[in-house]
């Protein structure tokens, strides 16, 4: 019995990554953000992706806006952590994100929050540092 309820918990996981989605990519900021004191006082670019995982067959059926969340809300919750607060860690800052998204917008079910910090300083070429979480509504409860 137990097994079968794994089997069907991932597939209900599954099924919400192949989902609809609502899709931001490639936002840029200025923010304070990192455990270095010069990284706090100069600041750096950061870029933001957000995938929010939600049902848009509604809005794609009704073509109202009323019937999905606009681009802009989330865009303002991604500027205003990145923009705002400094924290030490790039984790705290997709985390700070994906939970106000979830709490903000109860008809997204999960949300993956991509960090990216492209001018770092390290010995050799890159494109970027960065961290990726994927959070789901029920990960609100813990």
């Amino acid at each position: 019995m137990c097994f079968k309820y794994l089997i069907k918990a991932n597939m209900e996981s599954e099924a919400l990554i192949w989902g609809d989605k609502l899709i931001l990519k490639g936002l840029s900021f200025h923010g304070f953000h990192g455990a270095l004191p010069e990284e706090r006082k100069l600041g750096q670019k950061f870029v933001v992706d957000v995938d929010a995982w939600m049902d848009l067959k509604a809005a794609g059926k009704s073509d109202h806006l009323s019937d999905t969340i606009s681009y802009t809300d989330i865009y303002d919750i991604a500027k205003e952590i990145l923009e705002g607060s400094p924290q030490n860690l790039l984790e705290s800052v997709a985390q700070k994100i994906a939970v106000t998204t979830l709490t903000n917008h109860k008809q997204i079910s999960a949300v993956r929050v991509k960090v990216e910090k492209p001018h770092v300083a390290v010995q050799g070429p890159l494109d970027y540092l960065g961290v990726e979480i994927l959070r789901r509504r029920s990960d609100l409860s813990e």
